[in-house]
């Protein structure tokens, strides 16, 4: 009786290795929703006059490419009146724009028209502090047999600084991204630190240190967390439903997904020793 007990489990077991048929769920599907990707960063010493925005719609959960979003009218607009208009490259999603003036405290308003809606945002423009040096300790990481890279900067007194540094490494496909604020450093040198223990002499790393709103700070330590700093970004589609700073003023029910971001960055390139 134990034998064939065993016998009979066996089988069962063999059965249930062997049975890898994919099954589809039927899940339930919500209203596409809007997609925005605006962040204007502004590089320490360049125009800043190119600018780019991004629109696509969410999809289905079996989905394996975005729906972009054709068509759009976009338009940022300062305090002043003066108007930037983002024309879409055609069939892209993506809307460009070759004359943007970007000032440093200026407020700007993104507008979006798209599909019957109308969408809205407001932000400020923020600086950031140059990256004065980057520091390498070939004893780092928890163990202190890992390369350890710092990103050193003197952050500015007085006034309250949030920043969001972006580490990308030729080896690896996607960036690492960490959000800071000066609650400890204010007016004081600190530094972004890389967070990646694979790096080796010869390594291509870019650094970029962004200046960011409170509000976008917020938004992007929420984004940081869910994603585990596996990649994506500011600059890519959020991972989850996190409600950003843009408004549907048609249907304010059917808010987007995105943020509208100014900031100033400061980028080093850095070949590991």
């Amino acid at each position: 009786m134990k034998n064939i007990y065993y016998l009979s489990f066996i089988i069962w077991s063999f059965l249930l290795v062997s049975c890898e048929e994919v099954i589809q769920l039927d899940l339930d599907t919500a209203a596409p929703k809007l997609v925005i990707e605006a962040a204007i960063t502004w590089k320490k010493g360049s125009a800043g006059n190119v600018q780019k925005i991004k629109l696509s719609t969410t999809t289905s959960f079996y989905s394996t490419s975005p729906n972009i979003a054709k068509g759009a009218i976009v338009s940022v607009e300062n305090s002043k009146n003066q108007k930037f208009n983002f024309v879409e490259a055609p069939n892209t999603g993506e809307y460009r724009c070759s004359n943007f003036v970007p000032v440093i405290g200026e407020t700007y308003r993104l507008t979006i028209q798209y599909n019957g809606d109308t969408y809205t945002a407001e932000e400020i423009m923020q600086p950031v502090a140059e990256i004065t040096k980057v520091v390498q300790n070939n004893n780092g990481g928890f163990g202190g047999n890992s390369i350890e890279l710092k990103a050193h900067y003197i952050d500015p007194a007085v006034v309250k600084n949030f920043y969001l540094y972006r580490f990308t490494y030729a080896t690896q496909v996607t960036s690492n991204f960490y959000t800071d604020e000066d609650v400890f450093f204010n007016g004081n040198e600190f530094f972004s630190i890389s967070q990646n223990d694979d790096i080796k002499p010869g390594d291509k790393v870019e650094i970029n240190h962004y200046g960011i709103s409170r509000t976008y700070f917020n938004y992007m330590s929420v984004l940081v967390s869910i994603a585990g700093n596996s990649g994506g970004g500011p600059f890519q589609s959020p991972p989850a439903t996190v409600r950003g700073n843009v408004i549907n003023t048609t249907k304010k029910e059917n808010f987007p997904l995105g943020y509208f971001s100014l900031s100033e960055y400061d980028s080093v390139n850095y070949i590991v020793k």
